[in-house]
């Protein structure tokens, strides 16, 4: 079983000289926007003057779960179940209770799901936080025929964007229309880093760097 690690995150700013809306989330994967689909994991607002700070925590618990979707958001999971790489998962249906079977030695890189229920499912594989009972929705699949499976090869790489046109666990469903101002692939950064957020005032670009 692969090393667990845990993330703390901080974003701060000072005197940024303009109100900025940060979003973050995990979409630099293969197979983006046609087999499935980022998740908007958090949206953090810095005033134009004065100091603000942002914290994020990841852990690298990977888990499927059965999201429940309202108005393109995931709201919440009816169930989840942990997973590592190279296992896998089936989810069944009885009696309209959804369960997803204790993992299995499956293929090696990967995380799999397999769809027996019966019926079109929607699937999405996130990270747990201590002290949740459901999971962080990271990846999205939506429409997963009876009889196939979800296979995710997830990287933590997590990118900032600077736009205010996402809220927290919405389903990104196109490109963003801005460019990445920062990316990091967490399983290579130490377990406590903090990040400072500046705009150059000349050019109206924003950076993070680290702090």
């Amino acid at each position: 079983m692969a090393h667990l690690f845990i993330r703390n995150l901080s974003f701060q700013s000072n005197d940024l000289g303009k109100e900025a809306t940060l979003m973050l989330t995990f979409d630099a994967m293969d197979g983006l926007y046609e087999e499935f689909f980022p998740v908007v994991w958090k949206v953090c607002k810095f005033g134009k003057s004065g100091p603000y700070r942002a914290h994020a925590t990841y852990t690298s618990q990977l888990a499927f779960s059965k999201p429940q979707v309202v108005d393109g958001n995931i709201i919440d999971a009816e169930t989840c179940v942990k997973i590592n790489v190279g296992e896998k998962t089936f989810l069944t249906e009885a009696n309209e209770v959804y369960h997803f079977s204790p993992p299995l030695a499956g293929s090696s890189g990967v995380l799999q799901a397999v769809n027996n229920t019966g019926a079109i499912q929607d699937i999405a594989v996130g990270f747990m936080i201590k002290g949740d009972l459901m999971p962080q929705p990271a990846l999205y699949f939506n429409e997963v025929g009876d009889g196939s499976n979800v296979t995710a090869q997830f990287t933590p790489v997590l990118r900032a964007y600077i736009t205010s046109d996402y809220q927290e666990t919405a389903i990104i469903r196109g490109a963003i229309d801005t460019p990445a101002i920062w990316s990091q692939n967490l399983a290579a950064i130490s377990e406590s880093t903090t990040w400072n957020l500046n705009r150059d005032a000349a050019t109206g670009h924003y950076t993070i760097v680290q702090a």
